[in-house]
């Protein structure tokens, strides 16, 4: 019954409610992250994030995160499992090859108490570009960490100068997962509604009767088909949801009355 999706919403345990257009996209956040240094600051001028879809080089395959702010970081408030985000983009399913940092020139380093510029190859700054090779699913959140190693990542090149020529790293993990499936008959139109613990997901099957719930936490869901009148309610119970994987519950049969 529609009631029941108006209830969940009145009561605010909704916590995610989802588009279900198949629009096979994935989300990406990335992070900034740092190996410790025996520097007082290591000071770095991003300018620019930009992710490199496929494996072509081709520069119109490059994506910049639009959520970025150009800003100074100090890597060392980084160090020890913290990190920081810079920003989060929506791409197409499929794979990634490069991230690309655009550095600007307000590099500086901090050692003893007195303040140096930081040389930044021009190499660098027109784009340091970082090896990432990833398959992104569809409906699926991802983190991305670019890791500097800030004691490796500075050259001493004679009295008080200093070059910054990085020593970085990526990973990436799937940090949740997603459900999908096909309604039968299309006429159905129901909300479809995953509950998991205390939390609940839901998005509405399209005219074509296709449906995703995306960033789903792993865990076990029951999943509730609410249709409109003229249509029985259908519950399936035990659905397993893990982190990187589509559950596709295939064709989801609703009787009618």
């Amino acid at each position: 019954m529609r009631k029941f999706a108006f209830l969940i919403l009145l009561t605010g345990l909704v916590v995610g409610f989802t588009s279900c257009s198949k629009n096979d996209k994935a989300s990406l956040k990335v992070f900034l992250t740092d190996s410790p240094g025996n520097f007082e600051k290591v000071m770095i001028d991003v300018q620019s994030v930009e992710i490199q879809l496929g494996n072509t080089q081709n520069d119109n395959g490059w994506r910049t995160l639009e959520t970025f702010s150009p800003a100074v970081f100090n890597l060392l408030d980084f160090s020890n499992g913290l990190d920081t985000l810079l920003g989060e983009i929506e791409l197409p399913a499929g794979q990634i090859s490069q991230i690309r940092l655009i550095l600007g020139t307000n590099n500086s380093l901090t050692l003893n108490g007195e303040t140096f510029p930081l040389t930044v190859p021009s190499a660098y700054t027109s784009g340091l570009k970082l090896n990432l090779h990833a398959d992104l699913q569809e409906g699926i959140i991802y983190k991305v960490w670019i890791d500097f190693d800030a004691g490796r990542s500075i050259v001493k090149t004679g009295n008080n100068q200093y070059k910054l020529k990085p020593v970085i790293r990526t990973f990436a993990d799937a940090t949740s997962g997603a459900i999908k499936g096909l309604i039968s008959p299309v006429m159905a139109r129901p909300h479809v509604i995953a509950i998991v613990n205390a939390d609940t997901l839901g998005t509405i099957a399209d005219t074509t009767g296709y449906f995703m719930i995306k960033g789903a936490p792993a865990g076990t869901y029951k999943i509730v088909f609410d249709p409109i009148d003229g249509y029985l309610e259908k519950t399936i119970e035990n659905v397993t949801v893990s982190l990187g994987e589509v559950k596709d519950l295939g064709i989801v049969n609703i009787e009618s009355k």
